[in-house]
C-alpha cells in the first residue's frame, strides 16, 4: 500500500491508497450528496459497508434540519464500520471553477474537522471530496483539500485552549486509486 505524510501542528497528515471503509479511525469523512441517502462512489460504499444504521441517522438529520447544503458537514453513527462516526459533507460539483468552487470545498474539509473536535474525534480519514461523479479536477482539489487541512491543524492548538474541544492528532487521505494518491503526493510536496 503507498502511504506517505509529515506533521503538522503537532499532528500527522497521511496519505495512503486504500479503501476508507475498512480505517480503525474515529471519524470517517463521507462525501455526501445533500439529501444525505446514499448513492454512488464513496457515499455507496459507506453506506453499504456501514449499514442501516447510517442512513437511519441520516433520515433524523434530514428530519430535524432539512439537506445538507454544499460545504457543511454532520456527523452520524458509523454503523458496522470500524470508525465510531461518520462526518458526512456536501463537495462542490465542479462547474468549470468560476462558482466559488475551491471556497466551497475548503469549507468541506474545514466543517468537517469542526464537526469531528465536537463528537471528540481525534483521528479522521477523509476521501477526496467532489472528485468523483461531482467532477472536481483531482489535480485542482488536492491543493485545496491538504491546504485547507494543513491551515486547520496548525491553528487547532490554540483555539482547542480557547474553546476546550480537544485536537485532531491525525488526518489521513485515504485515496481510492493510484492516479488520486500521485495527485496529492505531488500536492503535498509542492506545498510541505
Amino acid at each position: 500500500m503507498e502511504r506517505t505524510g509529515q506533521a503538522v501542528g503537532g499532528a500527522a497528515l497521511e496519505l495512503v491508497q486504500g479503501d476508507i471503509t475498512i480505517e480503525q479511525v474515529d471519524a470517517i469523512v463521507n462525501a455526501a450528496n445533500s439529501s444525505l441517502m446514499g448513492g454512488g462512489g464513496v457515499d455507496g460504499a459507506i453506506h453499504r459497508a456501514g449499514g442501516p444504521e447510517i442512513l437511519e441517522g441520516c433520515r433524523a438529520v434530514v428530519a430535524r434540519q432539512g439537506s445538507l447544503s454544499t460545504g457543511q458537514a454532520v456527523a452520524t453513527t458509523a454503523g458496522r464500520l470500524p470508525a465510531r462516526w461518520v462526518i458526512h459533507t456536501v463537495g462542490p460539483v465542479w462547474r468549470g471553477g468560476e462558482h466559488d468552487e475551491p471556497a466551497l470545498l475548503r469549507s468541506c474539509y474545514a466543517r468537517s474537522l469542526a464537526v469531528a473536535r465536537e463528537v471528540g474525534a481525534r483521528t479522521v480519514a477523509f476521501p477526496s471530496i467532489s472528485t468523483g461523479i461531482f467532477g472536481y479536477p483531482i489535480d485542482l482539489a488536492a491543493p485545496v483539500a491538504l491546504g485547507a487541512v494543513r491551515e486547520l491543524l496548525a491553528a487547532q492548538q490554540k483555539s482547542a485552549e480557547q474553546t476546550k474541544l480537544g485536537t485532531i492528532e491525525r488526518v489521513r487521505f485515504v485515496l481510492f486509486d493510484a492516479a488520486t494518491f500521485a495527485a496529492y503526493q505531488s500536492a503535498l510536496e509542492q506545498t510541505g
